[in-house]
């Protein structure tokens, strides 16, 4: 059994789904303040950030700790979690009709290793139709959504082609984790 440090529904039944026996239980950190210029620096802090608060918190001597972060990217920006339907409208067009890199930071750490792994899903998106896209933002299943999307979701029938695991993509590389526990 391992301890997921996340709130995450998604990495939730990432996990059940993949057969992995865990309890969901985390402290929150702050991602507001990390400064970085490059997607993968700025899921690493995020990733780090979270580790350090949950191993201060918990452990991991009792029970393997597993904390992951992911984040957006589109033409050279990094797409964060929107604060509002302006701000998931904007980020949604940058992806619209272009290639979206989703990468997804994890730390296991348990007495007998600690992974670190930072992986990459890319998608070449079709251009978003806007009726669908303003149902999609009304119905806010874009809130708390890194880059507000939601391959799994409403960006799913968009999806030109993908480079890569979907499970990267929804917040947890199951397949990488899987091969180290």
């Amino acid at each position: 059994m391992l301890r997921l440090a996340s709130s995450s529904q998604t990495r939730h039944m990432l996990l059940t789904n993949a057969g992995v026996a865990f309890k969901q239980e985390s402290i929150d950190y702050d991602e507001d303040s990390i400064v970085a210029t490059s997607p993968k620096n700025f899921v690493y802090q995020a990733t780090l950030g979270k580790y350090n608060a949950n191993i201060t918190a918990f452990g991991y001597e009792d029970m393997p700790l597993l904390v992951a972060d992911t984040v957006v990217t589109a033409q050279g920006k990094i797409l964060r979690k929107a604060k509002s339907i302006d701000d998931a409208r904007y980020i949604l067009s940058t992806q619209s009709g272009n290639i979206t890199s989703i990468i997804t930071c994890m730390i296991y750490h348990s007495v007998e290793k600690k992974i670190i792994d930072i992986s990459q899903t890319d998608y070449l998106f079709d251009k978003f139709d806007e009726e669908d896209l303003e149902n999609y933002l009304k119905n806010g299943e874009w809130k708390g959504k890194a880059g507000a999307c939601m391959v799994e979701g409403f960006c799913k029938s968009y999806i030109k082609e993908v480079r890569g695991y979907e499970s990267t993509a929804m917040g947890l590389s199951i397949e990488v984790l899987q091969r180290f526990i």
